[in-house]
């Protein structure tokens, strides 16, 4: 047993920015590709079985428990002076934002398509760099600003992408999955420029999940949205997000963060939002009509050109990827 935790703490740990970190072989790609499997099925899987556990509930379930985890390593690295290093007040705001974009998440889920959702949510990045966009040193390029253009383009061909949809499908739905791709951007900028971006991988998470855990679980009892229904089949999701999602899929993937190049692996995870697309035509039967694929393509490949000419370094979506 002490040995399996060495080797979580080894993958947790703080890493040098100067470790040479290999391209991506077959492991590494196998991996990642697996862990956007994972990632890109989650909202669908919400989705499936939102009329057993309300998706609020769902998510507050899962950081509670990944919150013990992630506290306990906490403690056991860094024992009980963990939070005295001046991190908390930036840790507090990178959590605030990480439970309004859960919330959004939430929110979205029930009003839109699960395509829709994280199709929508992936559009972080384009925030994250616009955001940066303050600083001198991140000033952002003609080829970010060109993926910038296009993938807003191809939010409006999604977004309007039928015509019988309604305003209140369109508001309540889509638009709050952007805002949820939002908060995620901005909690991309929090963490680059605070204190906490100097935390172990282990603490920043667990301010994020902690505060997510009791802030949806509040949020849920304040919009009684707390019905539990235990099934077969929720009880399987719930287990899928818990240990699938929000424990082993970061253990693996701040692994490979820590022995194959970054960008790389960043540019690999952008296939997560189509493994979401299929997921939720497979399923859940969404239809997927042309207009919104064209949209979507649009979309990741805005995604792409942002990331790909002079994503920000050391940003922390890192951290963030398989939300």
């Amino acid at each position: 047993m002490s040995g399996r935790w060495s080797r979580i703490n080894a993958a947790l740990a703080p890493r040098s920015m100067h470790i040479e970190r290999r391209p991506l072989d077959w492991l590494a790609v196998s991996l990642t590709l697996l862990l956007c499997v994972l990632w890109g099925v989650q909202q669908a899987a919400m989705k499936m079985v939102a009329g057993d556990i309300d998706p609020t509930m769902q998510l507050g379930m899962r950081f509670v428990v990944s919150a013990v985890f992630y506290g306990f390593l906490t403690w056991r690295q860094e024992g009980a002076n963990a939070f005295r290093d001046g991190t908390l007040p930036s840790g507090l705001l990178l959590g605030t934002l990480f439970c309004l974009e859960f919330i959004l998440i939430a929110l979205a889920l029930v009003r839109t398509s699960a395509a829709h959702t994280i199709v929508f949510l992936y559009t972080a990045p384009i925030f994250t760099a616009l955001g940066l966009r303050m600083f001198p040193h991140e000033r952002l390029n003609g080829a970010q600003w060109g993926g910038i253009a296009l993938a807003t383009g191809g939010i409006g061909i999604a977004f309007f992408q039928s015509g019988n949809r309604s305003w209140t499908s369109l508001i309540g739905g889509d638009a709050l999955a952007i805002l949820a791709g939002a908060a995620w951007g901005f909690s991309n900028v929090a963490l680059r420029m605070g204190k906490v971006s100097s935390a172990g991988i282990a603490k920043t998470v667990f301010y994020q999940v902690g505060m997510g855990g009791v802030a949806l679980i509040v949020f849920a009892y304040l919009s009684s949205t707390t019905h539990v229904h235990w099934t077969p089949l929720s009880i399987a999701v719930q287990v899928y997000q818990t240990l699938g999602v929000a424990l082993y899929s970061y253990l693996i993937w701040f692994w490979l963060l820590g022995h194959y190049l970054t960008s790389r692996l960043m540019m690999l995870s952008l296939l997560t939002p189509l493994f979401g697309v299929v997921a939720g035509a497979w399923l859940l039967h969404e239809v997927i009509t042309g207009p919104f694929i064209v949209g979507a393509v649009a979309v990741l490949v805005g995604i792409f050109v942002v990331n790909r000419f002079g994503a920000p370094r050391g940003s922390g979506q890192q951290l963030r990827s398989g939300e």
